[in-house]
């Protein structure tokens, strides 16, 4: 493991001196001995298995770079709030024995920022199969679909994402694509939404899932292999497969979705010789919106971290958490929260846009970002 990601691993389990507890059965205990009758808490729930590590991270940064600004401006109406971050390996057990730190928990408001999407989509089945009447707020979820009365999406979904990229390529004159999957879970995941879209674009599209080094699929590319190609999966696994086309002779373009950090990706030496291009569901971190530019100035001031889209979406979700709670009066519970979101009244937080539509997600907000040949990353 990287220095740099040491560093990061230190500063999300200790250095900010928030209450940060791993899936153990001891987390009611800490719990219990963390709350008190007077305070306020929010829960995030962030999976740190290896595949999902990288997305939680960031957008936990951001998140509580956001809660520790709250706090010090005052709260929500003059309380402070406790921002418990319950972290966990991935797996349906160990996500149903955090539900069981918090759920005889009044002081727990809602839960906020769950990251990444496999954890927010098995939360949302959880609550519902529970019936747990807590706010599911800003999770990290790509799915359209399924949400409920409990989940409250902010950010675009997958098929929108997916509908951006590749609407970005047929208006300018591609005609023919790759879409490459990183696994059989990717394949099952994303496959169906890709050809829909390929297909309503008039895109010709070409389908390969990968098993086995991911590095010696990219070295495989033959000149059959179309050259772009829409990559689903993570950061490390989008890695491997660039490094693993460094020797190809054909110039090739790489397409991905938010998951994917840029900036991880230069750090590893990755796309040397492939550009990467890679959706994002907030504005660009250099971006002049009052929003982002509260984003920047936190981060600054409390982390010594660079600006990211996954952090700056973990800000956005926090902020958007507190601007609900302000509203309720004349103290908020765990009911009266739920009900706030339930309204999904429309906002404006800063110039990120939140106004939930027919499939109940507060915005359909894509841009895209690319990594360069030279490491830099630009939008």
């Amino acid at each position: 493991m990287s220095k740099s990601l040491l560093n990061r691993r230190h500063l999300l389990t200790g250095a900010v001196g928030l209450p940060f507890l791993t899936a153990q059965p001891t987390w009611a205990q800490a719990l219990k001995q963390t709350l008190t009758a007077r305070n306020l808490s929010i829960v995030q729930i962030v999976d740190t298995s290896t595949t999902q590590q990288d997305v939680s991270r960031d957008f936990l940064i951001g998140s509580r770079a956001a809660w520790q600004d709250i706090n010090a401006r005052g709260g929500i109406r003059g309380r402070l709030i406790q921002h418990l971050v319950l972290e966990v390996d991935g797996s349906m057990s160990s996500l149903r024995t955090a539900l069981e730190t918090f759920r005889t928990q009044p002081q727990c408001l809602a839960l906020c920022g769950t990251a990444g999407d496999r954890t927010a989509a098995q939360l949302v089945q959880l609550l519902r199969q529970e019936q747990l009447d807590i706010a599911h707020a800003a999770p990290w979820l790509h799915n359209a679909d399924g949400q409920g009365e409990r989940t409250f999406c902010i950010f675009a979904s997958r098929q929108e994402q997916i509908a951006h990229a590749l609407k970005s390529l047929s208006t300018n004159g591609v005609a023919e694509l790759g879409a490459v999957y990183a696994s059989a879970q990717e394949n099952a995941l994303y496959r169906a939404d890709v050809e829909r879209a390929a297909a309503d674009l008039k895109l010709r599209l070409t389908s390969y899932t990968l098993s086995g080094s991911l590095r010696q699929a990219g070295a495989s590319l033959n000149s059959d292999t179309p050259a772009i190609l829409l990559f689903l999966g993570g950061t490390p696994e989008l890695a491997q497969f660039t490094q693993g086309m460094e020797k190809q002779t054909r110039q090739r373009y790489v397409i991905a979705l938010a998951d994917v950090n840029l900036q991880t990706m230069a750090q590893l030496g990755a796309a040397r010789n492939t550009p990467v291009v890679a959706t994002q569901v907030v504005p660009m971190v250099n971006a002049g919106l009052p929003v982002v530019r509260a984003y920047r100035e936190t981060l600054a001031r409390l982390f010594d971290e660079a600006p990211t889209a996954l952090s700056l979406a973990g800000f956005i979700a926090a902020r958007y958490t507190q601007e609900v709670l302000q509203t309720i009066e004349p103290a908020p519970t765990r009911q009266n929260v739920l009900q706030a979101f339930q309204r999904r009244a429309p906002l404006d937080l800063g110039g990120f846009r939140i106004s939930f539509n027919g499939l109940r997600r507060g915005s359909p907000y894509v841009t895209q970002s690319m990594l360069s040949l030279d490491g830099r990353i630009v939008g």
